[in-house]
């Protein structure tokens, strides 16, 4: 027997008998003294001190030794994890987050983007607004069904994909969550171990506490690899399918979840029979979860896997090169734009280019009318055209306007109420000083409607008009509305500007234009949203009065051949030598300005802005896919009238050079009161109170008067009168004679 076992047989033999003794011998003892005088065999486990009450102390000790141990040894290996955890530094959140620069329209909607230093397509992605559910919902039960419930690792997850390692053979599933793939992603590494491993834990731990779910999910679904320089959904969605991830079917969707566990071997553009494959693993487990029923997966396998990778979307290059320019350091930059109508006036611009000649561009912008969005912007025929010299953005070249300034020497002529619409005016030879205009065709039309000579681009009135009103004022005007104009080095403004003799960019004439459907006033153009500049206070260009007559008179203009008459006003110009061919038109919601010519600025013989550029401004108010919106009513003080019911000095324009005068009688000039002056009006007392006076010298009678273009009568034959002020604010007073002289004043009345 061995002393193990004698031990434990002798153990209860001393223990039955100590009671016994204890009765018979020793009655009068103590228990405890029978217990201790009594000799007791020695046995194995006295001399090992167990399992004996008198000595377990020692084996206590050592327990307490062997859990200090195991403490002390857990504390070091703590401080040890968490060195090494810190020594690993902070998560590269910093870098993660940089992603390409998006240019998007007024809408959100993608226009341009640019890719990284680095040359990876990666796109910011907002998984709630950019992506189909149907791929979310494919991801989530495919690679971390628990992903809302789990701290960044999943154990039900690492032992489910240990067992079925051991039952099948091979990895079926894979034991990293999203937040460890993230985790991965942003800090790549080439070997597969256990440290790696452990770093991906530690990370996603990490991350977990230094973000929500949906800021874990957007990032990993921009860093997702989708192969060569693609990365995140949006980018691959874009380069393989051509469209946003917000519509996806269920194939693109099990497509887009299989990519990125082996994005190199499952290329699409390189090997479309592995991603093929990679797609109907992902639906046979869908299948297998009963996430998907077998009918719908193996409809989605029917569908055929792209082989082609597009190119990413180029709208509005010249818009996005300058809001890249302009603003820095932005990943999301909007602009005012409108994509779908981008969309549909870049191929307008190039086929018509095509269609005029070689080496001609086109430009189109759009304008709305209330704001001063650029709602459209096409810079050129073709960004990646050199013959056309692509690059150039000619909505921002400075050209010769032809004829196109010439409603805005009208606008003033209406302004200044020394001629009507109605009102006739001579188109016939005439010189002023060394300049002699001719029409366009070098014919002359006689006695005309002024607003048939606007309608029909007649040279010869459109510089009499500008002799009156002063080509100074008319240039004063103008930059003061916004445009600039540029004149050749030290020459001042002359005559010449009317039919061209100044420089201006096609957007600013777009922005001379919307005042006209604004009732004389414009809005700075904007093209960048959100900047601080967008606070910004309309500028003036005429008075309401004379920008509707303008308007009025330009819905009428004939149309090009095939178009509809009275929808659109308009005006076209040419330049001199047939350089540059324009067209801008209006209606009540938007301005569009067309330019046709060569950028180098070579003639292109036989260019007209009525054949080239006219019938590309009625298409491309025809793209936008709405009706003309009509044009605003006649403002208050409007006067309608034929030529026969004109006030006499209005029914017919004479140039100052014509001018007879009988008496040595002088030109009406008004004394009082004085251009520029405030008067204070006190309207509480009465008519008599409230009266204003005018006075006036020379002149031949009669001579009619004006407040702000209408006729409120006549001169008496002391050349003055009390007229009722019309109210608070810049009142413009007119008197003309009856040769047709005329003076205008401008005051301010408080």
């Amino acid at each position: 027997m061995r002393d193990d076992e004698m031990s434990e047989a002798a153990g209860p033999q001393i223990q039955s008998s100590c009671p016994d003794t204890a009765v018979q011998g020793t009655a009068s003892l103590p228990l405890a003294y029978v217990r201790a005088s009594t000799p007791l065999p020695a046995t194995s486990e006295d001399v090992d001190g167990r399992d004996r009450p008198g000595h377990d102390g020692s084996g206590r000790r050592r327990g307490v030794h062997f859990i200090a141990i195991a403490v002390v040894a857990i504390c070091i290996l703590s401080i040890a994890f968490a060195a090494w955890a810190i020594s690993l530094g902070p998560l590269p959140l910093a870098e993660a987050r940089q992603v390409s620069t998006t240019i998007v329209d007024r809408n959100g909607k993608l226009l341009r983007a640019y890719a990284m230093a680095d040359g990876r397509w990666r796109l910011p992605v907002d998984a709630k607004k950019d992506i189909d559910p149907t791929f979310l919902k494919l991801l989530l039960a495919y690679e971390d069904q628990r992903f809302y419930s789990h701290g960044g690792v999943d154990p039900l997850a690492l032992a489910r994909a240990a067992a079925q390692l051991v039952t099948r053979g091979h990895i079926v599933s894979g034991g990293s969550t999203i937040t460890m793939q993230l985790a991965r992603l942003m800090e790549p590494r080439r070997e597969r171990s256990f440290y790696a491993k452990l770093r991906q834990i530690v990370r996603a731990l990490e991350l977990e506490r230094r973000l929500d779910k949906d800021q874990i999910l957007n990032l990993y679904l921009t860093l997702a690899p989708y192969g060569g320089n693609l990365e995140g959904i949006r980018a691959a969605s874009i380069a393989y399918f051509g469209k946003e991830p917000k519509r996806l079917s269920l194939a693109e969707a099990a497509l887009l979840v299989a990519l990125p566990q082996s994005p190199e071997r499952r290329r699409l553009d390189r090997y479309p029979l592995a991603a093929g494959e990679g797609r109907d693993r992902v639906l046979d487990r869908m299948v297998e979860e009963h996430a998907l029923s077998p009918e719908e997966a193996a409809q989605a396998k029917a569908m055929p896997v792209p082989k082609m990778r597009r190119p990413m979307p180029i709208l509005a290059p010249h818009s996005s090169d300058s809001a890249m320019a302009a603003v820095k350091d932005t990943p999301v930059i909007k602009l005012t734009l409108d994509q779908g109508l981008q969309k549909v006036l870049e191929p307008l611009a190039r086929d018509r280019a095509i269609a005029l000649g070689p080496d001609v561009s086109v430009a189109i912008i759009v304008v709305d009318n209330g704001s001063g969005d650029v709602l459209a912007r096409v810079g050129s025929a073709d960004y990646f055209d050199n013959s056309r010299a692509g690059q150039v953005d000619m909505t921002r070249a400075v050209r010769s306007p032809g004829s196109t300034l010439k409603p805005f020497i009208y606008g003033l002529a209406f302004e200044d109420g020394f001629v009507h619409p109605e009102s006739l005016i001579d188109d016939r030879p005439i010189r002023f000083g060394s300049y002699a205009p001719e029409n366009f065709d070098q014919s002359f039309q006689g006695t005309v409607p002024v607003r048939r000579a606007l309608q029909f681009s007649l040279n010869v009135p459109a510089i009499a008009l500008l002799d009156r009103v002063g080509s100074s004022r008319l240039s004063s005007r103008l930059r003061q509305a916004g445009a600039n104009l540029v004149l050749p080095k030290d020459e001042a403004p002359g005559l010449a500007m009317g039919l061209g003799g100044v420089g201006v960019t096609l957007q600013d004439l777009a922005l001379l234009y919307t005042g006209l459907p604004r009732l004389g006033t414009t809005h700075p153009l904007r093209e960048i949203m959100g900047r601080q500049d967008d606070r910004r206070e309309p500028q003036r260009l005429m008075d309401q009065v004379a920008a509707w007559q303008v308007g009025n008179v330009l819905l009428g203009t004939p149309p090009p051949e095939n178009a509809a008459a009275n929808r659109i006003a308009f005006k076209t110009g040419t330049s001199y030598g047939y350089r540059d061919a324009w067209s801008v038109g209006f209606d009540g919601r938007i301005t569009i300005a067309v330019w046709v010519g060569r950028p180098d600025g070579a003639p292109v013989p036989g260019l007209i802005g009525r054949t080239a550029a006219a019938p590309i401004l009625f298409d491309a108010f025809a793209r936008t896919g709405k009706l003309p919106a009509a044009l605003p009513k006649p403002p208050k003080g409007a006067l309608v009238a034929t030529n026969a019911k004109l006030p006499l000095p209005l029914r017919r324009f004479r140039p100052i050079g014509e001018l007879v005068r009988t008496g040595g009688e002088q030109a009406p000039h008004i004394q009082f009161p004085l251009n520029g002056s405030r008067l204070d009006v006190d309207r509480a007392s009465g008519r008599e109170a409230s009266a204003m006076p005018v006075k006036i010298s020379g002149g031949v009678l009669p001579i009619t008067m004006l407040v702000n273009g209408v006729s409120v009568g006549e001169i008496d034959g002391r050349r003055q009168r009390l007229i009722d002020p019309p109210g608070p604010g810049f009142a413009r007073l007119t008197v003309i004679d009856a040769t047709g002289a005329a003076d205008t004043v401008v005051v301010r009345i408080q």
